[in-house]
């Protein structure tokens, strides 16, 4: 059973949009036949409808952990010392959010994988790692985790200044004129609607963004394109948005992409990933001063 309380996002929305984004496993199937059997209750009283919600409402809902979120298996470890963990996210699961997220399933991965030692030694305590920065719930790559507040407070510090570089492999619709370019524009995040808007010129509300990239092959006869993109400032869909706004869609984009383009195409979630991280410290770095100069870089297939 997971117990869940609903939040402003879906005030008056129907129970399913509520539960289908909640949980990534949960299919409209499952859903209805959970409706049937009475096993979803809503402030302690048994629903058997699809009926309308609102902020506070307490949710539980009478499943299983696998039937809710599924399982992540073969979780890919790009790097693991004793200070840091780098983890090869994939499509279709958000970085940090309640118990169906990738940090989550980490750690039980983690404290699995232990559990013989434990047996043998008592005193070794439950892991637990923090994420240092956030991909998109469909952008796949690497993400960085910390194990220890230690390293968690000198890499959110890294991130802040700038002292860890980002690449990103961006599939996009279109082949750019400029083989690399430098782009400067300004960003809005708009909470209520989760979208970002770009500006040319700085307005009221906006912030300045930065976004690098750099043309690695074409496809003229698709019209299509993979650019290597540098991250300079982390705005939220900021490389998504940035790209769609100069004329770029990432192919598989449904927020700021094109849809007949996504459907030609046969792709359902954006083709973006985070392949390496550089750590570049200008700064003293405390007990990661080893990982100053240090790459990480995913394989892909």
């Amino acid at each position: 059973m997971k117990e869940i309380i609903v939040d402003s996002k879906y005030d008056g929305k129907k129970l399913n949009t509520f539960l289908l984004d909640t949980f990534n496993s949960l299919s409209m199937n499952l859903l209805y036949k959970t409706l049937r059997k009475k096993d979803i209750r809503i402030n302690d009283v048994k629903v058997s409808e699809n009926v309308v919600i609102h902020t506070g409402d307490n949710i539980k809902v009478y499943l299983s952990d696998e039937q809710l979120f599924g399982t992540i298996s073969n979780l890919e470890i790009i790097y693991e010392d004793e200070n840091i963990l780098a983890i090869n996210k994939p499509a279709g699961i958000e970085v940090a959010s309640s118990n169906n997220s990738l940090t989550f399933a980490l750690n039980s991965f983690l404290n699995q994988r232990q559990s013989l030692d434990k047996m043998e030694n008592s005193n070794i305590k439950n892991i637990e790692v923090y994420p240092c920065h956030r991909l998109d719930r469909n952008t796949t790559g690497i993400v960085l985790f910390a194990k220890n507040d230690v390293s968690l407070n000198i890499l959110l510090d890294k991130f802040k200044n700038r002292e860890i570089e980002k690449h990103y492999h961006a599939t996009v619709y279109g082949i750019p004129k400029m083989k690399h370019a430098d782009l400067t524009a300004y960003l809005f995040k708009d909470s209520k609607k989760s979208l970002v808007y770009i500006s040319d010129i700085p307005k009221k509300g906006y912030e300045k963004i930065k976004t690098s990239y750099e043309v690695i092959s074409i496809n003229k006869k698709e019209n299509t394109s993979i650019l290597d993109v540098t991250l300079h400032t982390g705005k939220t869909h900021q490389i998504r948005a940035h790209l769609a706004h100069i004329g770029f869609p990432i192919i598989g984009d449904g927020k700021y992409g094109n849809n007949e383009i996504n459907k030609k195409f046969k792709v359902k979630t954006q083709q973006l990933t985070s392949y390496s991280i550089e750590f570049k410290f200008i700064t003293p770095a405390g007990i990661l001063e080893y990982l100053n100069g240090k790459k990480l870089v995913l394989h892909q297939k």
